[in-house]
């Protein structure tokens, strides 16, 4: 059964939402322009798709093929004009976090800290050293600040190898030992990991979360500068109709080629991108799900997830757990933010093309579990169009995957020139081809524009060249992931109808090198679907090999593209070179060089 949903607004901010109504925000016409917007953007496209497939009249592979083109286009227009309303706002609204986040107007940068925080880690089988020295120095940050007092710091664990559990004992017990505030430190295990991470999440709330105003949730990954904590907890503080707040949690410096040239270009794309979803989302914006401030009594009373009908993969605990949160939040009354701004707010990226595929199939389990949320009563539209919009996310994979498999069906029934001509009219095709590529590439597009606008931003990455060779080389690189990671969405959703599931287990944080047999393991598919791709290209049309020279170059070379990011040769080259280096890379702030002063590991003996 879906969860009763109490809808009544808390006493606190009343007056605000009354206030808030009488000056009418205005986000229910800024959502009628982005739908107006995206609607004619997609009716464009298949107007000329379907210009394109009727000549020489209709088989069913052209239906197959316009049905394909069709189920990609809704995230890309999305992604499309996010990305151009969030370039406008950032070049030319002059404040544009505060435009987009009223709240911060309302909170200092010295008001005490009143709030009672958690910040809470949940862990399984991770690496304890790694994530006990983050706890550690974000507790230690908070005391140089003067305000430790006001943060307890929790470990939630679900680990259930012996191993992993005597090492986070042991690193427990010798950070309390090394702490000024041990009292403040509190490790617990469950014995199971049943609810995987929201499970872990809603045990604490329900457990502890009574003794906190707001808590912080971390993933094994997380790590944000005391500033960024305090920032988060005040302006929480000054906003109690906020449910829900977080800025951008950006890739910390990695040492793998794959890892760095990743977060170059998901760094650019972020901007302008979140930038534009915030407008016109507003106050129901997205939640990640971690390096956020959520309202504790709100979370625990309005935030439990229904578990669904059903055997896993789609029917069970939910999975993909945080913008189901942000949905029942928002039901709840209460607003949910994003600060649009790079915070000192961070997070790692996977290190090799296998360890993203496999963090990415986890995330596409959870979202196609969204199928059964988006008529949840209660819910705002707004949180069901984000619902749609994470399935969506998965949904073009197949889509784009089923166009081409249409292409060689009907390219193998007309072997001749005129056939394939007929189908692809050279004009418009090559402007429908350019058309879609420039609309895939524009939040990368959006973000470098700004910052090539920007000498002081410029010179954050080292200088402008760097820039352009950088953003040139990752569009490359996104350009070979691309289809790569679409073929893998698509075995693995055509899996989950016969009930395949991805084990939701430890990622791999570090680490270089990746042997062939590995990658050969998870990428055999790409290379057979470049091989007959290639061999229908020779056979019936020769003359279009340059257009789809990218296509197959990222399905032929995937195992040597996986195997070549990931070693250490290259990565190690990349980094003292700085290509793609982060701002910080060439000055780590303050908050990260803390991380590199780890002391001894407690569970290791052999260290120095």
């Amino acid at each position: 059964m879906p969860p009763q949903i109490d809808t009544t607004v808390p006493a606190s901010f009343k007056a605000w939402s009354t206030r808030v109504k009488r000056a009418g925000y205005p986000y229910t016409r800024r959502r009628r322009l982005v739908f107006g917007l995206n609607a004619a953007t997609i009716g464009l496209l298949i107007a000329a798709m379907l210009s394109i497939l009727s000549n020489g009249g209709w088989s069913w592979a052209e239906g197959v093929m316009l049905a394909g083109f069709a189920l990609t286009l809704p995230w890309l227009s999305i992604g499309f004009w996010n990305a151009l309303i969030g370039l406008a706002i950032r070049l030319f609204v002059k404040d544009p976090v505060r435009y987009l986040t009223p709240a911060l107007e309302r909170a200092g940068g010295d008001d005490a800290i009143v709030y009672r925080t958690a910040l809470a880690m949940a862990v399984r089988n991770e690496d304890a050293k790694t994530v006990v020295r983050r706890l550690e120095a974000m507790q230690a940050a908070l005391i140089d600040l003067g305000t430790g007092d006001k943060f307890d710091l929790h470990l939630l664990s679900d680990s259930d190898r012996p191993d992993a559990v005597a090492a986070e004992e042991a690193e427990l017990a010798a950070w309390q030992q090394r702490s000024a505030q041990p009292e403040r430190i509190f490790y617990r295990r469950r014995n199971d990991n049943s609810g995987f991470k929201a499970g872990n999440l809603r045990e604490f709330v329900t457990r502890c979360g009574g003794n906190y105003d707001i808590f912080i949730p971390l993933d094994a990954d997380s790590f944000l500068s005391g500033k960024a904590i305090l920032r988060l907890v005040r302006t929480m503080q000054a906003s109690p109709e906020i449910g829900i707040l977080q800025s951008l949690a950006i890739g910390m410096p990695a040492k793998t080629c794959f890892a760095r040239v990743f977060q170059f270009g998901m760094r650019h794309g972020m901007r302008s991108y979140t930038t534009g979803s915030a407008w016109w989302h507003g106050d129901c914006g997205p939640y990640w799900g971690h390096n956020a401030a959520v309202r504790t009594a709100a979370f625990r009373d309005h935030c439990a997830l229904p578990i669904l009908p059903g055997k896993p993969p789609l029917g069970g605990h939910i999975l993909s757990h945080d913008q189901v949160e942000a949905a029942l939040m928002r039901a709840a009354g209460y607003e949910v933010r994003v600060i649009c701004e790079e915070d000192e707010s961070w997070e790692e990226n996977p290190p090799s093309l296998p360890d993203f595929i496999k963090r990415d199939l986890r995330w596409c389990q959870g979202n196609m579990q969204y199928w059964r949320l988006l008529a949840l009563p209660g819910l705002r539209p707004a949180s069901r169009v984000q619902l749609a919009l994470a399935i969506l996310m998965y949904a073009g994979a197949p889509g784009w995957m089923a166009f081409i498999a249409g292409w060689a069906i009907h390219a193998w029934s007309f072997p001749d020139t005129n056939g394939i001509e007929a189908l692809f009219p050279p004009e418009l095709g090559i402007l429908l081809f350019l058309t879609v590529t420039a609309i895939a590439l524009m939040p990368k597009i959006a973000g470098i524009v700004e910052l090539l606008l920007s000498r002081r931003s410029c010179k954050r990455y080292g200088n402008t060249a760097r820039v352009l060779i950088g953003a040139g080389s990752e569009l490359l690189f996104s350009t070979l992931l691309a289809p790569i990671v679409a073929l893998a969405q698509t075995r693995f959703l055509l899996g989950l109808l016969c009930g395949r599931r991805i084990a939701w287990d430890t990622q791999r944080r570090e680490g270089y090198g990746l042997s062939w047999r590995e990658a050969w393991r998870g990428l055999w598919l790409q290379s057979l679907a470049g091989i007959a791709l290639l061999t229908t290209l020779i056979y019936t049309a020769p003359q279009l090999l340059p257009w789809a020279a990218p296509l197959l170059t990222a399905f032929l070379g995937a195992t040597l593209f996986a195997v070549s990011t990931a070693a250490a040769l290259p990565s190690k080259l990349s980094c003292r070179f700085g290509l793609w280096d982060i701002p910080e890379d060439r000055i780590a702030p303050t908050a990260l060089q803390s991380l590199a002063e780890a002391p001894p590991s407690s569970s290791c003996p052999n260290s120095r």
